[in-house]
C-alpha cells in the first residue's frame, strides 16, 4: 500500500515535564501532544514490513506486557494492529530502559483537539524522559517510512544526557492547596481572615495549571476541593470522572491522615480522597448534609440561622457569621480548612 509520508503527518504539538503529581500519576511524567494526520486510519499491522524493522530496532519491546498482561504482549498488540501515539508511548519507555532506566507506566489517549493524541510515560531524567519522547516518535516516523535500521544513535544520546544533573526533586511543601472552578481566591482571603498567617504558603492552583504542569509542591497539610465544575481546561476535561480525577490531584500531595476538604454530596472526589489515605472533611452551604457524607466524614461545616456551624465527633463550634457579598462556598470551605488545620497543629502537639 502507498502510505502517506509519516514525516509530514505524524507531528510533534507539544512537549513538557511533569515534575509533581499530575492528572496522569503520582510519578514525574513526560508528556507529549501528537497530531497523525493520516495515520489515525492506519495501524501497525496494515504496513508490511513495520512490526519487523521495529522489533529488531527494539528486541526489548518483547518484554513489554502491554494490556494483555504477559511477556510478549506489546508484540501481539502490534501484530493485531495498534497506532502510532500508542507505539511511540512504548518505545519511549524502551528507550530509556536502553540505558537502564527501570520505567514501566504510560499511556495513550484521545488529545486535546480532534486528531490529536496525548502520549505519557513515567521518566527517571526529565530531559532523558523529554528527548526520550522525541526520539520515539522519530522512530515510529522512521519506522512507518521503512527506514529504521540501528538505533545506536539514540541511547547514546540518551546516556550522555543521563550523565548531567537533572532538575532537582520538587520538595516543596505548602500549608494548603486550593482548586476548583469556583472562588478560589476568596477561600485563601477567608483563611487569612479567620487568623491564618499572612506569611503561610496558600496555593491556588487553577485546573488548568493542574492539568499542563502538575502540581507546584510536593506536600501540603490540607487540601481544598472547591468543585469540578470547571470551565478553563479543554471539554473533554470537563467531561464527568476526568473532570473529577483532575481536581483530586490535590489529595495526593496531602501526607496520609491528612485532611481533604470537599463539598457536600461529592461522592467521588470523597472516594478518591479517602484512595489516597486522608481524611476527608465536608462541607455544604445547607442546614445539615446526608448521610452518605456523614458516614466518611470526620468533620463537616454547615450553614444554619446565618452562621456557620462545624460538627466534629458530635459536638458542634460555631464558625461564623456569613458575610454578605461574599461566596458563601468559599467561606464555608474556609473556616473548615482553617479548623482542620488547627485541628491537625493539636494532633501534632499531642503526638
Amino acid at each position: 500500500m502507498a502510505l502517506p509520508d509519516p514525516y509530514s503527518e505524524i507531528r510533534l504539538v507539544g512537549l513538557r515535564s511533569l515534575r509533581g503529581a499530575n492528572f496522569w500519576s503520582r510519578r514525574p511524567i513526560t508528556r507529549m501532544d501528537v497530531a497523525v494526520g493520516a495515520y489515525d486510519e492506519i495501524h501497525s499491522a496494515e504496513v508490511p514490513g513495520f512490526n519487523e524493522a521495529l522489533i529488531r530496532a527494539f528486541p526489548g519491546l518483547w518484554e513489554h506486557r502491554c494490556s494483555i498482561g504477559e511477556r510478549g504482549g506489546f508484540v501481539t498488540r502490534l501484530r493485531r494492529g495498534t497506532y502510532a501515539p500508542h507505539i511511540a508511548e512504548h518505545v519511549g519507555l524502551e528507550l530509556q530502559g536502553m540505558i537502564g532506566h527501570d520505567v514501566g507506566y504510560g499511556r495513550a489517549r484521545g488529545g486535546d483537539r480532534e486528531g490529536e493524541y496525548t502520549v505519557v510515560f513515567e521518566h527517571l531524567h526529565a530531559e532523558v524522559g523529554l528527548r526520550a519522547a522525541a526520539l520515539a516518535l522519530e522512530a515510529v516516523q522512521r519506522a512507518f517510512a521503512g527506514e529504521l535500521d540501528t538505533v545506536d544513535h539514540m541511547v547514546a544520546e540518551l546516556q550522555s544526557l543521563a550523565e548531567s544533573p537533572d532538575v532537582p526533586d520538587l520538595t516543596q511543601s505548602v500549608l494548603c492547596g486550593i482548586t476548583g472552578g469556583g472562588h478560589r481566591t476568596q477561600v485563601r482571603e477567608q483563611m487569612l481572615k479567620r487568623g491564618i498567617s499572612d506569611e503561610a504558603l496558600i496555593v491556588d492552583v487553577a485546573p488548568s495549571y493542574l492539568l499542563n504542569a502538575g502540581l507546584p509542591y510536593a506536600r501540603s497539610e490540607v487540601a481544598v476541593i472547591l468543585d469540578a465544575d470547571l470551565t478553563d481546561v479543554p471539554e473533554r476535561y470537563q467531561e464527568e470522572e476526568r473532570n473529577l480525577q483532575l481536581v483530586s490531584t490535590l489529595a495526593d500531595a496531602v501526607p496520609g491522615g491528612g485532611i481533604v476538604v470537599v463539598p457536600s454530596r461529592e461522592w467521588e472526589i470523597q472516594d478518591m480522597a479517602r484512595k489516597a489515605g486522608c481524611r476527608v472533611a465536608v462541607f455544604s452551604t445547607r442546614e445539615r448534609v446526608p448521610v452518605r457524607d456523614t458516614r466518611v466524614a470526620r468533620s463537616v461545616a454547615m450553614v444554619r440561622d446565618g452562621r456557620i456551624v462545624i460538627e466534629v465527633g458530635g459536638e458542634l463550634t460555631d464558625g461564623g457569621a456569613v458575610e454578605e457579598g461574599e461566596d458563601v462556598p468559599a467561606q464555608v470551605a474556609a473556616a473548615l480548612a482553617v479548623h482542620s488545620l488547627r485541628e491537625l497543629g493539636m494532633e501534632k502537639e499531642q503526638a
